[in-house]
C-alpha cells in the first residue's frame, strides 16, 4: 500500500509541476481565444528564461512602436559624431504632422534641443518630433540598414522610405514581430544598443511614458517599467520590460485586423493589453497584493 501511495504522490507532484510549467501559456491562450482579429504575443522572464510565443514571429504593424528604432537611429548618429545630443535645433512649420502634438504647437523658427525632441518622441509619442527624428537619423533607409545589420529581419520603417510603399500600404508606418520588438527592449536594457551610455539614455526615456492607461496601468506605479505603445484603427500594441521585484520580464502584444476600431478605453485591443499585463504581473509576482485604485481608470 505504501508503494502505491508513494507512486500516487509522485504522479500528482509531476502533474502539478507540468501544469505549473504550462500554466502561463495556457492562461494566455485562453485569454486570446475568441479575439476578433489576429494577435501576436512574446513573453520572456529574463531571470528564468521562461518564454511564451504565440505568433511571435509573424509580421504586425508597429504604429508608434516604430519610434524605438527611430530613436536608436538618432543615437547611432550621435555616437558617430554626426549629431550632438545637446544641440539646439530650429523648428520649421513644414515639419508639422497634423494633430495635438506638443512640438506641432511650436511657431516657425522656435528653438528646441535635440534631447527634448527625443524625449517628446518617446514620452508623449509626438508624431511631429518622430518624423523630424526619422529625417535626422538619415531617413528610414538608414534606420532599416542598422536593423538589418543587427539581426532584425522583420522590423522596418515603411513610411516616407524609398522602396517600402507596398509594405506601408499593408502595415503603415512600420512593421515588426512581437519577438523582435521585445528583443530591442532587452538589448537596450542590457546596454547592448549602440553603446552602454546610449542604451541607458534610451532606457530612461522609455521609463517616462505619458500614455500609461493600458499595460502600464496593471503594474504598480512604484515598479519601474520601460515601454512603448502603438495604435491605429485595426491594431493596438505595446512592448514592456518590467523591472519586477522577483526578476525582470519583457512582453510584447500586437494585434492586427481588429474588428473593433473604436477609440474608447473599452476597445477590444486595449482591454487585451490590460488583461495580458495583469495576468503576467500576477504570474510573476503572485504574492503582491497591489490592485489598481478604485476609479483610477477614469484618468487614463
Amino acid at each position: 500500500m505504501k508503494i502505491y501511495v508513494s507512486a500516487l504522490l509522485i504522479a500528482i507532484g509531476t502533474l502539478a509541476c507540468s501544469t505549473e510549467t504550462e500554466s502561463l501559456e495556457s492562461k494566455i491562450k485562453k485569454r486570446v481565444a475568441g479575439f476578433r482579429g489576429d494577435v501576436g504575443i512574446f513573453v520572456k522572464n529574463l531571470k528564468t528564461g521562461e518564454e511564451v510565443a504565440i505568433h511571435a514571429d509573424s509580421l504586425f504593424p508597429t504604429a508608434s512602436m516604430i519610434k524605438v528604432p527611430i530613436t536608436i537611429g538618432i543615437f547611432d548618429k550621435i555616437e558617430k559624431g554626426e549629431l550632438k545630443y545637446d544641440s539646439v535645433l530650429t523648428y520649421r512649420d513644414s515639419l508639422l504632422y497634423a494633430g495635438d502634438d506638443i512640438l506641432g504647437s511650436f511657431k516657425d523658427g522656435e528653438k528646441i534641443a535635440l534631447s527634448k525632441v527625443l524625449m517628446l518622441m518617446i514620452t508623449t509619442s509626438d508624431n511631429t518630433a518622430s518624423l523630424w527624428c526619422q529625417y535626422l537619423a538619415g531617413t528610414g533607409t538608414t534606420i532599416n540598414a542598422w536593423l538589418d545589420d543587427h539581426g532584425f529581419a522583420g522590423t522596418r520603417v515603411n513610411s516616407r522610405t524609398e522602396g517600402r510603399q507596398g509594405n506601408w500600404k499593408q502595415y503603415g508606418w512600420g512593421q515588426t514581430t512581437p519577438r523582435e520588438m521585445a528583443e530591442l527592449l532587452m538589448r537596450i536594457h542590457e546596454g547592448n544598443i549602440i553603446s552602454k551610455r546610449a542604451s541607458e539614455r534610451i532606457y530612461r526615456n522609455l521609463t517616462r511614458i505619458y500614455w500609461d492607461g493600458e499595460a502600464l496601468s496593471q503594474i504598480p506605479p512604484y515598479v519601474q517599467a520601460a515601454s512603448k505603445q502603438g495604435a491605429v484603427n485595426k491594431s493596438r500594441s505595446e512592448v514592456v520590460l518590467v523591472n519586477a521585484p522577483h526578476g525582470d520580464y519583457v512582453f510584447c502584444v500586437i494585434t492586427k485586423n481588429q474588428e473593433d476600431e473604436s477609440w474608447t478605453s473599452d476597445n477590444e485591443g486595449y482591454v487585451l493589453l490590460r488583461d495580458i499585463s495583469a495576468l503576467l504581473w500576477k504570474h510573476y509576482e503572485p504574492d503582491a497584493d497591489w490592485q489598481p485604485a478604485e476609479g483610477i481608470s477614469e484618468w487614463y
